[in-house]
């Protein structure tokens, strides 16, 4: 039987580098997003649940952020994130540093209501807290003599994997969207992504018949190469690499935050010892074979194993789509477990966004003179060649890709966005790319519409400019500062 010791620790460090960069990423952006003075306070959010809930507050709002609700309290959480990971890298105590990982980041996603709902956030708790059950136990576990990877926990984390990559496909074919059933979606997807690279702008170019060709070829990895996670090793292996490739070639296009890296940890896990070249399993002192895992590992996972597959039962059957009238003890868990916000669906792109409209604000303090305010990410100047910010998550330039598909009123937050920028809130400025008013904040705000689209080659070579863009209307009716007091 093949080992899988190598794997694990590959596995491991490789998650702890993905927690340091949410961590990271999060913390030079907390105090602008849900800070005290920024978009969307956490304190206030728990100030209002607790107003109006009684013990029932913590089930529903599971966060440390309860014994500090302060700047300071998120700060705490993210730089302890931050240690924490560090300590996993290290392969310090890892099954109780998972843990707290965990913990830490769940307390986060909690409070950081719509900055922190995306699915690779989801995706990140489901895979910490499953891999608290994969790790081995001790201070510091040597290979040699750590304990065996259980395989309950192993196939749990490869469960989550064929979830992540066959739900993602089948979403996409549930919704009857033309665009991907007449497989035409790439034609546009490079250029109405949120956060396209410069990569993608060429992508966008390509053949038409080169896009159909991709997107037949990406069904078919999400669709049908799932299952061969639970074949035979060659087909495990083959898995691997197709699943991986898919995830690489996403990552060159788009910015996704560290989604797609989480997705390749995940792929490790599709390894054994065996693939690695035999000097570094004897430098690492991997064992000749694994022993037999204790019947204790087994009914602690046991639990879990339990939630995992009611959950995924439920979300698999909307997923493709299936009616099922599920028991009411199926039903109750899946309620008790969702303020976890740790056993998700996934599946992004479900209906292929055909256009891409861009929010543009400008602000002026007379009324006449109107400056634009510039972002660091998303579309703005024509001339900003697309660039590379993953595995970085710059989550106020994702929200402004969601609110220009909807309306202002769809956009509770956006309207707090600009309220900060009347007050000149400096945790928000800080989250664009410069700030137009060094004097002080403007005392109006307007916000417009536009439509943007990738020019073409000719275009870009004579006068430098990556994006086309056409006036659709205002977004948000021109908002004021409050008048001073005398």
């Amino acid at each position: 039987m093949p080992t899988h010791s190598l794997a694990r620790w590959l596995f491991l460090r490789a998650l702890g580098a993905v927690y340091l960069v949410a961590f990271l990423s999060l913390w030079v952006q907390i105090a602008g997003l849900i800070g005290s003075r920024g978009i969307l306070p956490a304190a206030s959010l728990l100030e209002w649940v607790g107003a109006r809930t009684g013990p029932e507050r913590y089930r529903a709002l599971p966060t440390l952020f309860w014994l500090f609700p302060t700047d300071a309290g998120l700060h705490l959480l993210c730089g302890g994130g931050a240690v924490l990971s560090v300590l996993l890298i290290l392969g310090i105590a890892p099954m109780p540093v998972l843990f707290l990982l965990w913990v830490f980041y769940l307390s986060l996603v909690t409070v950081g209501q719509d900055f922190l709902g995306f699915q690779w956030d989801g995706l990140l708790l489901e895979v910490g807290l499953l891999a608290v059950f994969l790790a081995p136990p001790g201070l510091r576990p040597r290979m040699p003599t750590e304990s065996p990877v259980p395989p309950p926990a192993l196939w749990l984390l490869r469960w989550l994997l064929f979830r992540l990559m066959f739900t993602s496909g089948a979403v996409k074919l549930r919704s009857g969207d033309p665009a991907w059933r007449g497989l035409t979606a790439l034609r546009v997807h490079y250029e109405t992504q949120p956060l396209p690279t410069w990569i993608g702008w060429i992508a966008h170019h390509l053949p038409g018949r080169l896009h159909a060709a991709s997107t037949l070829l990406m069904f078919v990895i999400e669709l049908a190469v799932p299952f061969l996670i639970f074949g035979p090793r060659p087909l495990r292996l083959a898995a691997c690499v197709m699943m991986a490739g898919l995830q690489l070639m996403i990552a060159a296009t788009g910015n996704y935050g560290f989604f797609n890296l989480l997705t390749l940890v995940l792929c490790l896990l599709l390894l054994d010892d065996g693939v690695f070249p035999a000097r570094w399993r004897e430098w690492m002192g991997v064992p000749a074979a694994d022993e037999p895992w204790t019947s204790w590992s087994s009914l602690a996972v046991a639990p879990l194993a339990l939630v995992v597959a009611v959950t995924s039962a439920i979300q698999i059957a909307g997923a493709v789509g299936l009616q099922v009238r599920w028991p009411r003890p199926m039903a109750a868990l899946y309620r008790a477990v969702a303020p976890l916000r740790t056993f998700n669906p996934y599946g992004l792109f479900a209906v292929m966004t055909t256009s891409r409209p861009e929010i543009l604000i400008e602000g002026s303090r007379d009324g006449a003179d109107w400056r634009p305010y510039a972002f660091r990410w998303k579309p703005g100047d024509p001339r900003q060649r697309p660039g590379f910010v993953a595995p970085h998550m710059p989550r106020l330039d994702w929200q402004m890709w969601f609110a220009a598909l909807g309306s202002c009123e769809d956009s509770p937050w956006f309207q707090a966005f600009v309220g900060r920028l009347l007050e000149g809130s400096p945790p928000v400025v800080g989250l664009l790319a410069r700030d137009p008013f060094p004097e002080g904040p403007p005392r109006f705000i307007r916000s417009t519409l536009h439509d943007y689209r990738f020019t073409d080659v000719k275009t870009l070579r004579a006068d430098g400019t990556w994006w086309r863009s056409r006036p659709m209307g205002p977004f948000c009716s021109t908002m004021t500062a409050a008048a001073e007091g005398p």
